[in-house]
């Protein structure tokens, strides 16, 4: 009760004739994330990513009994290097057979490969992309143009040449790299970290959709996907050149779990990663497009895209998706981002949650009635909780502070009705969680009978 007590004394002394003042954020970063992000090696992406152009295609129907050739060889290659990794990833293939339907032109065997790396807590995080390709007649630039609803895509056989080094071999190096650094890390994080190449993401996010469906059947509680597809190329098919930013989209509405999912890597990633931009896109993908993150969004569970800054049209679905069209450098940055997300979030305590059991969000007008008084259930591990405000209209957090290990504060004198309110569980290193949101529930509209 004291601690309450002083909870709302701080805030009051913050509030002044309706002008928030906010207490400056910690700025202490992790060493051993530190240490991790700078292990981030270009020379490893680039070897992984040779490889894999090494297949020829990826493409979900292309050949399984080749050692070298199709889709059946490089997911064993993805298996066995993922194994090699060490005893601490539980490797195994997520394993489906999808019925002949859409681009699934036949009966076909699908396999995602997961690596898991268990923590203290069944919570898990995903880093993903996937590692089947596809080259269509006249590539993506073509499906671009204004004749893209004039006729359908058109497929070549499925062991026609698909390289796929960007699309995704990009993301799927990126997800390898991280598996192997976490791994090997000595770390005990308390999440539980997945790393997942998805497969049939090109006929349709099969591939997630079916990890998402059973992840919900088996009630598998997943905290957040990073879903990387196209994240390796720095040099846009117009020619415009940016190796210093990512874009990552995050489906809404405002405050939802992927929009807060976004600020989140935001937040973390430039401050271990200074030098790179991470600019949130406020759009599930990018126009008219999608990637295995919407497949998770659509069972419920938080999940965001990362895509390069500037996309090269003329490579993408086409034979010419080759190793010279990407850059290591650019690609391990954004490696080095996930990396710094991923690890905040495994390492922090899970985020508050702010409604009742009834879905009702804790927050209210006590005790004046002119008030903020916010109230959360705590979070295993946290020492403490930041509180995050922001005007109703603004687009991200505009001020923050720390409080300490509490379940309510006051803001007195503060409208509800002008700002959004969120809280952030923070252990004693630090580590914050992803924020939680007082968000209004919708209310149910009647239909008004007339006579």
């Amino acid at each position: 009760m004291n601690r309450t007590a002083r909870v709302v004394l701080t805030f009051a002394l913050l509030a002044s004739a309706g002008r928030l003042v906010s207490a400056q954020p910690v700025q202490d970063l992790d060493p051993r994330v530190v240490r991790l992000v700078g292990q981030v090696s270009q020379d490893r992406l680039a070897a992984t990513l040779r490889k894999l152009e090494t297949f020829g295609t990826r493409n979900t129907m292309s050949s399984t009994d080749s050692p070298t050739h199709g889709i059946g060889a490089a997911r064993q290659w993805i298996f066995d290097e993922l194994k090699g990794y060490g005893p601490k990833l539980q490797v195994s293939y997520d394993t489906y057979t999808i019925a002949k339907q859409g681009r699934i032109t036949r009966d076909t065997e699908a396999r995602n490969v997961m690596a898991v790396l268990p923590g203290r807590s069944p919570r898990r995080i995903y880093v993903s992309g996937h590692y089947d390709t596809v080259a269509i007649v006249g590539g993506q630039n073509q499906r671009n143009g204004a004749e893209r609803d004039a006729e359908p895509a058109r497929f070549p056989d499925p062991d026609s040449p698909a390289p796929g080094v960007d699309d995704d071999g990009s993301g799927v190096a990126l997800t390898m790299e991280l598996a192997r650094i976490f791994s090997q890390s000595g770390i005990d994080f308390d999440a539980t970290l997945v790393f997942m190449c998805h497969v049939a993401e090109e006929q349709g996010l099969m591939g997630a959709m079916l990890h998402a469906q059973k992840a919900v059947k088996d009630r598998l509680p997943i905290d957040a996907v990073l879903n990387n597809d196209i994240v390796g190329n720095d040099r846009g098919g117009n020619g415009v050149i940016d190796g210093a930013s990512i874009r990552v989209y995050s489906e809404g509405p405002e405050d939802s779990p992927s929009r807060e999912l976004a600020r989140f890597v935001q937040r973390w990633g430039m401050r271990y990663v200074p030098s790179h931009n991470v600019r949130l896109i406020a759009r599930s993908d990018r126009f008219a497009r999608g990637g295995d993150h919407s497949a998770y969004n659509r069972y419920g569970f938080a999940a965001v895209g990362f895509r390069e800054a500037r996309e090269n049209f003329s490579r993408q679905h086409d034979p010419k998706d080759t190793f010279e069209g990407v850059s290591p450098a650019y690609l391990a940055q954004n490696a080095r981002v996930n990396l710094a997300a991923a690890a905040t979030l495994a390492l922090a305590p899970p985020r508050p949650v702010v409604v009742t059991d009834r879905g009702a969000p804790t927050i209210d007008r006590a005790p004046s009635g002119y008030d903020a008084h916010l109230r959360w259930k705590a979070s295993a591990g946290a020492a403490a909780y930041r509180i995050f405000w922001r005007e109703a209209w603004g687009s991200d957090w505009q001020h923050e502070m720390l409080v300490g290990n509490v379940t309510e504060a006051t803001l007195s004198n503060t409208l509800i009705d002008d700002l959004v309110f969120g809280v952030a569980a923070v252990d004693a290193a630090g580590h914050e969680s992803v924020v939680s949101p007082y968000v209004a529930p919708v209310r149910a509209t009647d239909e008004v009978k007339t006579q």
